[in-house]
């Protein structure tokens, strides 16, 4: 069995060769460049993605990770990541069409990390398991008695649209809160609120990239921000504890990188306000073992179920 794995994301696209033990025989990554034309960036992926397939090998089958919640049915809708025109992309068929028709699996990126981090990463040997990354927004999925749990309609799981009232009556989502997009977003009225001396105003347009890079380096605007957005995350991690009863959860995604800086607060939250200490012991929240390919991993994992099932 050889299977050819793709991560397709906002930002990036990275392409896989594998065997049916999981080993990457060969790697290939570029730049997704979304805002070009779909044909250019399809025809892109399917360069990238035949240049690791031997000469004269069969593909037994494909592995897509996709950023909409949706991918299952093979289309790209409502990809937040994506432009707008990016909606009912037959993203699966057209892969399997470049491809001498080989069966396409397709998946959220989130639940195909979940499955990652369960079967070769920090999961592994837990049941529940929960996987939430946390970068330009926050996603996630759950891995229950060995197979992801998807929900009625193939949706689960979405932990970034928690949701919470605030005092003036609106009702914010926890990646308003704790994504890489709020840690920028955040910063810019901050620095445009006060005076204060900080890194962060040499930087013409803010991202969380570079808040978390201050923060690391004493910055206590930028300090400011992470705390607070490991409080929100502690109460997104606090409700998924008491809905899932999770063994674990692993959390991934360029915000995680910041470690006890975002964690810390967090924790604090979730032995605040847990009901009981049968949800929660510290070594349940872990850092991702899997790095930039756990999708890539999760992809090939998803056909190899597939195909032994």
């Amino acid at each position: 069995m050889s299977i050819l794995s793709i991560d397709f994301g906002g930002t990036r696209t990275r392409v896989g060769w594998f065997s049916p033990d999981l080993d990457m025989l060969a790697r290939n990554e570029t730049m997704s460049m979304v805002e070009q034309p779909i044909d250019a960036v399809l025809k892109r992926i399917i360069d990238y993605a035949a240049a690791v397939v031997p000469a004269g090998v069969q593909i037994d089958a494909i592995g897509i990770s996709a950023p909409n919640p949706q991918a299952f049915t093979g289309l790209i809708l409502n990809a937040a990541v994506l432009p707008p025109d990016w909606q009912n992309v037959p993203l699966a068929q057209i892969i399997s069409d470049a491809f001498g028709g080989a069966p396409v699996y397709m998946e959220n990126d989130g639940n195909l990390a979940a499955l990652a981090e369960y079967h070769l990463g920090a999961a592994q040997g837990t049941n529940p398991a929960v996987y939430m990354t946390i970068s330009t927004g926050i996603g996630g999925g759950i891995v229950i008695d060995g197979r992801l749990f998807t929900g009625r309609t193939g949706l689960a799981f979405e932990p970034g649209h928690l949701k919470f009232p605030m005092a003036d009556g609106t009702i914010l989502s926890l990646e308003d809160f704790a994504s890489g997009t709020a840690l920028g977003r955040r910063a810019s009225q901050k620095l445009a609120e006060s005076n204060e001396p900080s890194l962060l105003r040499s930087s013409p347009f803010v991202t969380g990239k570079e808040v978390g890079a201050a923060a690391v380096q004493g910055d206590r605007i930028a300090l400011d921000i992470i705390q607070n957005a490991g409080y929100w995350l502690g109460l997104g991690l606090v409700a998924v504890l008491h809905l899932y009863n999770p063994e674990v959860i692993v959390l991934g995604g360029s915000v995680s990188t910041l470690g006890d800086l975002i964690l810390n607060p967090a924790r604090a939250v979730i032995e605040k306000q847990i009901i009981s200490a049968d949800f929660y012991t510290p070594d349940m929240i872990r850092l991702a073992a899997l790095g930039d390919d756990v999708c890539l991993i999760g992809a090939a994992t998803y056909v190899r179920d597939h195909l032994y099932a």
